[in-house]
């Protein structure tokens, strides 16, 4: 064991990382002027930013009207609507680019398209082939 009253090596300069000084830090009022500035330019954006926001906002209109639909009794005409406004959504989805097509861009352009296109087929699918029940 070794004595613990002994001196301890001194760390040699190979023992620390390269560490490099930052050339300026940021004062309190520097930093809240910077914050302040990101603010502005926040509050001056207008929603939606980009096209497929603005479709984004049209396919949700459209859902919530096929749900109306629905609670209204018509129930094969409000899931038609649904179906009808998340075909579009893939249509949009597969025209516009990425940086343009917000909230509708979730993940890679393909994969957005065949999910979109799958659900809305599937719900086509199945207003137009369940049997009318009796009540």
């Amino acid at each position: 064991m070794s004595d613990p009253a002994a001196p301890r090596p001194e760390p040699q300069p190979d023992d620390q990382p390269d560490r490099v000084p930052p050339d300026h830090v940021p004062s309190e009022d520097e930093v809240a002027a910077e914050l302040a500035e990101e603010i502005e330019l926040l509050e001056e954006r207008r929603y939606p930013s980009t096209l497929g926001g603005a479709f984004y906002l049209l396919v949700l209109a459209a859902t919530t009207v096929g749900i109306g639909v629905v609670a209204a009794g018509e129930w094969r005409l409000g899931i038609r609507v649904v179906a009808g406004a998340i075909l579009a959504a893939a249509l949009v989805r597969l025209v516009l680019r990425q940086r343009d097509a917000g909230m509708l861009a979730v993940r890679h352009r393909l994969v957005d398209v065949l999910v979109l296109v799958l659900v809305g087929s599937a719900l086509f699918f199945l207003s137009a082939t369940i049997p009318d029940q009796p009540l």
